[in-house]
């Protein structure tokens, strides 16, 4: 009667065995083959707090480039007349692009026409902004949307300290009963 239940205290103490060692295996794996935790990567900055410039759209400074901004003799950077043509229904309506200084890295405030930008799902604003924040990114910029009315819209910002820049989309929405949030 003692051997039988000695036998069956062995194989437990052996299975419970293989299981530690099967887990501390896993565990050890797991820390030599899992990339760095999301923790450890470079935040992606905040989107800019300056105010959006509406007047250099019409009397333009030399360090700024807009959608009336050409250069004869090369590609204006960043170049975001193809982007413009090819919005939904002329959604796009101008720019100002603001090389890096000291205290901001470089960024495009884009102006839309407010009525098509009501029109569209949030589907269709995200698109808008992940397509023209992928072409300013392209060039090293981060993107900011705005209406006439200076009205924050949606931002797209990128940490270019990394390879490849790891980037992120909020935009403003508007409920039912008028309150806004980010998403």
């Amino acid at each position: 009667m003692y051997i039988p239940k000695l036998c069956d205290r062995l194989w437990r103490w052996r299975s419970h065995r293989q299981t530690w060692f099967s887990l501390l295996l896993t565990i050890s794996l797991t820390t030599l083959v899992v990339p760095p935790s999301l923790a450890q990567t470079p935040p992606i900055p905040l989107p800019s707090s300056a105010p959006l410039e509406l007047d250099l759209l019409t009397k333009p400074k030399d360090y700024v480039i807009t959608a009336n901004t050409i250069n004869p003799a090369q590609l204006t950077v960043p170049s975001l007349w193809w982007a413009q043509q090819n919005s939904e229904k002329k959604l796009l309506d101008n720019w100002i692009a603001y090389p890096a200084s000291e205290k901001e890295p470089a960024r495009v405030d884009l102006i839309v026409n407010q009525q098509i930008w009501s029109l569209l799902e949030y589907v269709e604003r995200y698109d808008f902004v992940n397509r023209l924040g992928s072409a300013a990114r392209n060039f090293g910029y981060n993107v900011r949307v705005f209406n006439y009315q200076k009205e924050p819209l949606a931002t797209y910002t990128c940490n270019f300290s990394t390879s490849p820049a790891l980037c992120s989309i909020q935009t403003n929405v508007k409920n039912k009963i008028g309150l806004q949030r980010s998403l």
